[in-house]
């Protein structure tokens, strides 16, 4: 059977069909996966089976694979899962029961709710992220992807103009503190120290302008910071108008890959008393995107 990809929107999402991702790519699969990548940024697969293994075995056809940085800010805790290739997006504690509200893992993953894209906060920031779902709760828990690359055509051009060649700092801790999630260790905040990432950026595959915008971001440097998050809120309130966003409501053995290097997504909620058990594979980008086209 042939792939098939059938899009959600014209330009932004699209499900395809005919591959079994648990099983080797031919060279013919991988273009034809990757091509529907640069053009939809979101793409969605319907049930697959994969363990983590597979997994990781699947996204490394598309880069070196990203350690999760889970395990950085989280040091004195059980983990469920060995690999610091696989980030684990659950409810459950390290023996698999769900956590309590006043887990410190719990708090700190509600920050998946904010608008952001993932591995901003790292010098070499995340490309594709790549979340398999185990166990769905029946109700609530969608994901919502935002498209910045329209976001960024539908600027005034002088908006553009404005933007060009600014730079935003990232840190993983911004957006936790916006939760007053701050309990962390000066260890674990010296294990991801902030960044500076683009705030415009070209994406390699389409070669189209697009915002670079998450709730890591911080502030603009050499600019107040006040002045500097009030243009990242205003871009963020811009790129998360509905005409933007594709929500994505999930089922057992569904595997999405997202773009992060042209969305934002966040989580939704849903009853945190029920097991909901994703998993998450992120490749590498090639470097900074200040080493990358503006």
């Amino acid at each position: 059977m042939s792939i098939t990809v059938t899009p959600a929107h014209p330009d932004f999402a699209a499900e395809i069909a005919g591959v079994d991702v648990s099983r080797p790519l031919n060279p013919a699969d991988r273009q034809a996966i990757e091509d529907a990548i640069d053009r939809y940024a979101v793409v969605v697969f319907r049930g697959q089976t994969l363990d983590d293994e597979k997994q990781v075995a699947f996204a490394r056809n598309f880069g070196p694979i990203a350690s999760s940085a889970l395990k950085l800010r989280h040091r004195d805790i059980k983990h469920r899962i060995e690999s610091s290739d696989v980030a684990d997006i659950s409810n459950l504690d390290g023996d698999g029961n769900v956590l309590k509200p006043d887990a410190r893992r719990r708090l700190d993953g509600l920050a998946n709710r904010l608008w952001h894209t993932d591995a901003s906060f790292r010098a070499v920031p995340g490309a594709l992220s790549m979340l398999y779902a185990h166990v769905i709760p029946e109700e609530g828990g969608d994901t919502e992807f935002a498209d910045l690359r329209a976001a960024y055509d539908a600027l005034p051009e002088a908006k553009k103009n404005e933007l060009e060649g600014l730079v935003a700092e990232h840190s993983i801790w911004r957006s936790r503190e916006q939760l007053g999630v701050v309990q962390y260790t000066d260890e674990e905040r010296a294990s991801l120290p902030p960044v500076p990432q683009r705030l415009v950026r070209t994406h390699p595959g389409s070669h189209r302008k697009t915002l670079y915008l998450a709730a890591h971001a911080s502030h603009i440097l050499g600019m107040p910071v006040a002045d500097g998050r009030l243009i990242i809120l205003d871009l963020i309130e811009h790129a998360t108008q509905p005409r933007f966003v594709h929500a994505h409501r999930w089922a057992k053995g569904d595997l999405v890959i997202w773009d992060n290097r042209c969305t934002m997504h966040r989580a939704r909620p849903f009853d945190t008393t029920k097991v909901r058990d994703l998993r998450r594979v992120t490749t590498r980008d090639v470097a900074s995107t200040l080493e990358q086209a503006a």
